[in-house]
């Protein structure tokens, strides 16, 4: 079986893992290189949610003894979904609490995607984090995307309705073909892998990395009652962080809280957190977005 072949037998979810098996390629003095691959194909870009995992995959590969706890990259490129790509790591200082990561994501030789992780040993100290919301729908009683989406007959709809490898189920009304009038800067989803993770924490991190990236922008897009079909809207994510507090499983139901507080210069900043099922706060995401629209240009 030829591997272009194997690749079309895999779910979803063996996509994902696949893509977080990165090979070592090279390394020299400066990095270490890792090979990837991109699987999930919905656009001719590379989704921002791959590169996230992808990267901090790489960079945890060359840590020992220690967590993620934080990443924070900037998209520098468009990266093509049919282009070879690669991740480089440097190692900018390793103590014994912390370990800072440099990773460049390279695609024809020019890095599409920079970003510096930094891990930490397991530490005790103070204790306190933010409250889950209350009164919230289950995420078994909500729609999925293929509910919403299933009736149409267009290849990008057919790729999110099945082609994610996350069961995606939002509380605040779904953006996907219309807008929301409410003028709501919050946005709210349920989100989980459609099947089960190995027993690797490490793998339910850069998940819900990747999956970060999924609904981001929507907390803008409610707030100027914007829909993703806009006619003549071209958004693309300029920055994202993510801060890990504890850890948990991402192949069970997590909840993702996200608020805009500023849109302005054709960018909306939009900060997230995420929630186990039984209210621990586990992450918190923030990302900033360029958002155009046609009713804003001058020429």
């Amino acid at each position: 079986m030829s591997l272009d072949t194997h690749q079309e037998t895999l779910t979803p979810t063996g996509k994902l893992l696949a893509m977080l098996d990165l090979p070592v390629a090279s390394a020299s003095a400066h990095e270490q290189v890792f090979q990837a691959r991109t699987l999930t194909k919905e656009s001719p870009r590379i989704f921002g949610g791959q590169v996230l995992a992808q990267a901090l995959v790489a960079a945890a590969r060359t840590v020992e003894g220690k967590q993620v706890h934080s990443l924070h990259g900037y998209f520098l490129r468009p990266g093509d979904v049919n282009a070879s790509l690669a991740y480089g790591v440097e190692n900018l200082n390793d103590t014994r609490s912390f370990a800072s990561r440099r990773v460049q994501a390279y695609q024809g030789g020019a890095p599409i995607f920079s970003c510096i992780a930094s891990f930490q040993t397991v530490a005790k100290g103070p204790e306190h984090s933010s409250e889950i919301p209350t009164d919230l729908p289950d995420p078994e009683s909500l729609p999925t995307a293929a509910d919403l989406l299933g009736h149409i007959n267009l290849p990008i709809a057919h790729k999110v309705a099945h082609g994610r490898p996350f069961d995606i189920r939002h509380i605040s009304p779904a953006l996907y073909l219309d807008p929301d009038t409410s003028g709501s800067a919050q946005n709210m989803v349920w989100f989980k892998t459609k099947e089960r993770l190995p027993d690797d924490p490490l793998i339910h991190q850069a998940a819900m990395a990747y999956a970060s990236d999924y609904t981001q922008i929507e907390p803008v897009l409610r707030r100027h009652q914007k829909s993703w079909l806009e006619p003549g809207m071209k958004v693309a994510s300029l920055d994202h962080t993510i801060w890990f507090h504890r850890q948990a499983p991402a192949d069970e139901w997590l909840l993702l809280v996200q608020d805009c507080p500023s849109s302005q210069g054709a960018r909306g900043l939009s900060l997230g957190k995420i929630f186990t099922r039984d209210g621990k706060h586990i992450a918190t995401v923030a990302q900033e977005a360029l958002i155009r629209l046609p009713e804003y240009r001058t020429t």
